[in-house]
């Protein structure tokens, strides 16, 4: 059971990835190149800074409403930039693998790491 408790954490974390990348397509789509490289990196500060299990400025109610804003704005970033069916894959992804991460058995294993 830990083993698929890490399984899960890894998802969670390619899941973080592909919003970063999610945020990218969205820029090309909205405004070329510098906004590619820019709008990835605005996803990965914002992460760190609200969203991240040592985010500096994280809190109860500040995490889970960050992540929903992150995840809810690179699903509609793909669909906007006509990925309609990898907008509906990364949305139904997101919210697989982190209910998963919200079980005890793996909440308990953040809790220890």
């Amino acid at each position: 059971m830990v083993a698929f408790g890490w399984l899960v954490l890894a998802l969670v974390f390619v899941d973080e990835v592909l919003a970063a990348v999610a945020a990218g397509v969205w820029g090309r789509y909205a405004g070329g190149w510098a906004l590619a490289v820019l709008a990835p990196l605005v996803v990965v500060t914002v992460w760190w800074a609200f969203a991240s299990p040592k985010a500096p400025y994280s809190g109860p109610v500040t995490r889970p409403v960050v992540k929903v804003i992150v995840f809810g704005l690179a699903t509609v970033g793909l669909w906007v930039a006509g990925h309609h069916t990898a907008a509906v894959w990364f949305l139904a992804f997101s919210v697989v693998v982190n209910a998963l991460a919200q079980l005890p058995l793996i909440r308990a294993l953040t809790a220890s790491a």
